[in-house]
């Protein structure tokens, strides 16, 4: 979808609201909600526009796309916010079962990129948030029968591994909403569900967010905070711990916490050291 017309309307809205408040373009870098960017615009029509064009389409002053056809469509031309809060307000457990049969992180030598919940063919799945259906497919190596449904909040919540998709591309849901039944397609050893959580087609792990056990959310929102690519220092000679770590801007027990080495390990010119 082209959010040219969107974004051309959210500008004019920008310009008024800073010839109302200068400190409304410090909101926007913020990543300020938009009903408090509203608030500030005088005209109502103009209100009742955008509102109308932005539930369209969920999140769409982060997201440059939107594409029916694949999950993973966000690179390096996508802009990610340093910091955003998630509002986790709102929420509803995709399923009433508290059993995790795996966890978020590495396994077999590949990413897991979600939690697996344990559910029976045919058990109901809900929507998490309120939002929008963005993708409805079946990958037989891969998720199953899926679908993917992003929200206001900015996330991107996946389910997969369904028996049946309940709903089509486009559709707009509401939380608790059912939009699947339990499965055991794709690649699957076993019924379950697998949920995955996104922010700008990063990965977080659901834990952070949301209690299964307890069914619930662990606060009423979620600080993304952007991770800072690795920084490397390649050695060079008549290099010691305390001027590298100097240098870098970081201690010598960092330096040597990161790279696994103690304090005597002997460099040598051209060693690869991890310093952030």
């Amino acid at each position: 979808m082209n959010f040219k017309w969107i974004k051309t309307t959210t500008l004019i809205a920008t310009l008024i609201i800073t010839s109302i408040n200068a400190s409304a373009q410090d909101l926007l870098a913020r990543q300020a909600p938009i009903d408090r960017k509203l608030k500030a615009v005088d005209s109502l029509a103009l209100q009742k526009q955008l509102k109308a064009e932005l539930s369209k389409y969920p999140a769409c002053n982060l997201y440059p796309t939107w594409d029916n056809e694949r999950v993973h469509v966000y690179g390096d031309a996508t802009t990610v916010p340093d910091t955003f809060r998630i509002d986790l307000t709102g929420f509803c457990m995709p399923t009433p079962s508290t059993r995790i049969t795996s966890q978020f992180g590495p396994r077999w030598r590949r990413m897991h990129n979600g939690l697996d919940v344990k559910v029976n063919i045919g058990d109901t799945i809900v929507s998490a948030f309120d939002g929008k259906v963005r993708v409805v497919k079946y990958e037989r190596k891969g998720y199953g029968k899926y679908v993917v449904i992003r929200h206001e909040n900015g996330l991107e919540t996946i389910y997969g591994h369904l028996s049946k998709q309940l709903v089509k591309t486009d559709q707009v849901v509401k939380a608790g909403q059912p939009i699947g039944l339990g499965g055991n397609t794709g690649r699957s050893t076993g019924p379950h569900l697998h949920f995955e959580t996104r922010f700008v087609g990063i990965a977080l792990n659901p834990v952070l967010m949301f209690d299964f056990p307890h069914q619930d959310v662990t606060a009423d929102s979620y600080l993304f905070v952007k991770k800072k690519a690795p920084q490397y220092y390649r050695v060079k000679k008549g290099d010691c711990l305390s001027k590298i770590a100097t240098r870098n801007g970081v201690s010598v027990n960092t330096l040597c916490k990161l790279n696994h080495i103690t304090r005597n390990t002997i460099l040598r010119p051209g060693q690869v050291l991890k310093c952030s």
